[in-house]
Formats: C-alpha cells, sequence, structure tokens
C-alpha cells in the first residue's frame, strides 16, 4: 500500500491584474512585489498578455486595478487593494482592514474613481 503524501497545491491567495504598460502603475506592484517576500502572489500584467478571467476582458482590467481570490472572486478599485493589502505581511493587513471599516471603504472607492481620469496624466509624467 502506498501512501501519497503529496498535498495538491494551493491556490494563490491572490491574483493580481495590473497595467504594467503604465510607468506609475509598474513602480507602484514593483513596491507591492518587493514586499511578497514568499512570493505566494501571482503577478499579471495585463498589458502583455489577453488571458484574462471569465466574464472580463482585456480593456475591462487595464481600466481598473483587479485581483482574483483564492476562492475565485473578483475584486476592483479600492476593494481590490485592500484585499491585495490583507495578503501582504505586516503592517499591511492593517490597512486592509481600515479599508474594510464602513464609510472608509466607501471614501476610498470616491478618491480611487477620481485618480482614474488623471492616470493618464500621470503616466506621461512617470
Amino acid at each position: 500500500m502506498t501512501i501519497n503524501s503529496a498535498r495538491p497545491a494551493e491556490p494563490a491567495p491572490l491574483t493580481v491584474f495590473y497595467d504594467g504598460a503604465c510607468p506609475l502603475c509598474r513602480r507602484e506592484i514593483a513596491f507591492y512585489q518587493r514586499l511578497d517576500r514568499a512570493q505566494r502572489l501571482v503577478w499579471r500584467d495585463v498589458a502583455k498578455t489577453v488571458e484574462c478571467p471569465d466574464g472580463y476582458c482585456q480593456a475591462d482590467l487595464l481600466a481598473r486595478f483587479h485581483v482574483r481570490t483564492a476562492e475565485g472572486r473578483m475584486e476592483s478599485g479600492a476593494r481590490a487593494f485592500a484585499a491585495l493589502w490583507m495578503a501582504l505581511p505586516a503592517p499591511w493587513p492593517w490597512f486592509g482592514r481600515i479599508a474594510q471599516w464602513p464609510g472608509i471603504g466607501w471614501l476610498l472607492e470616491r478618491a480611487y474613481r477620481l485618480f482614474l481620469p488623471l492616470r493618464p496624466l500621470f503616466r506621461r509624467w512617470a
């Protein structure tokens, strides 16, 4: 009798979809990647690949920041940032928890929506 001790690979806690063609986005993602020392997260440069999760196209993923949780749930905008922060080592999960407080998430999402139309200007400056 043979016992298979190999465990199935656990899904990544988070898959991060980012715009690698955006210099500002690349800098921010590089910062987060350095924090992910255990390399537990999956990083997908959407500008280079068209492999998109079900129900999303490349344009959707380039328009806003997105993550996919281990359970397969897609989050975008401020909720995506909160999920990313929760997946990073300390002290970042605290920021993720604060972002989920009533009113704070709403405020962060509004700030993110105000930033989105300005992102092309930041791309040129970066």
